[in-house]
């Protein structure tokens, strides 16, 4: 079990039914304690210094209700924290919603677009940085992962490097040059299990995006055992 202790920033309303769900998910990929994972609420409160102390890592994941596509005065706030937390230096990890934020915070580009919508397994293939990347090389070029969203990047920040890509979406994984920040559009901290767990929690999403009944939907999911161990590679890496 690691002794870090990681800060994950949330991005749910108190009665989402996936908050503590996400804190078990992210406890799992990480081999941690649920207790070494501290929780900050972005919807509401403007994160600071004070906020990261005492963290040596932050995870970014999943939003069930909100987008970065947003001109809400909430996300305005939430993307300056962003931009705070990329200053700090401090290693982090974002998938799906940190992911699309944290390409808008730093001068990227996100549209909503159910057209390319990915949920459950989605297979996505390295780039030729991402054979390269000291975390991503240990991964096979081609590998299954776990995925839930309408919106998509589509102009990647200026200090990105893109990691992974398919057919539907171009920008699957990035890191930033020179900082110990990677996202990606895919869901790492889940299992199969978990995934599933999730999309049952948000049945307007299969019938939106799948077009299929849960049960129909659900057997067509297979396990993606190797993005699972990214997140435990980036830890490994950044924290040792």
């Amino acid at each position: 079990m690691s002794d870090h202790r990681y800060l994950l920033i949330q991005i749910r309303d108190a009665d989402d039914p996936i908050r503590l769900q996400e804190i078990e998910c992210f406890a799992t990929a990480l081999e941690c304690q649920q207790e070494s994972i501290g929780t900050f609420d972005l919807l509401s409160t403007q994160l600071g210094s004070e906020h990261l102390d005492g963290y040596d890592m932050v995870v970014i994941g999943g939003s069930g209700r909100y987008s970065v596509t947003s001109e809400e005065a909430w996300l305005h706030q939430a993307l300056r924290s962003l931009r705070f937390l990329l200053e700090s230096g401090k290693p982090t990890f974002a998938s799906c919603w940190g992911f699309q934020a944290l390409a808008r915070a730093a001068g990227g580009k996100v549209t909503h677009d159910l057209e390319h919508a990915e949920l459950g397994t989605h297979r996505v293939f390295l780039t030729e940085q991402g054979r390269q990347d000291p975390i991503f090389s240990q991964l096979p070029d081609s590998m299954l992962t776990y995925m839930g969203h309408e919106d998509r990047v589509i102009e990647l920040p200026p200090d990105a490097v893109l990691l992974a890509s398919n057919d539907r979406v171009a920008q699957q994984a990035f890191r930033f040059e020179g900082c110990p920040v990677y996202c990606s559009q895919f869901h790492p901290e889940l299992t199969l299990s978990t995934l599933l767990t999730r999309i049952e929690a948000y049945p307007e999403y299969c019938e939106r995006i799948a077009k299929l009944p849960f049960e129909v939907f659900r057997q067509q999911c297979e396990p993606a055992p190797e993005s699972e161990s990214i997140l435990q590679r980036f830890a490994r890496h950044h924290l040792r």
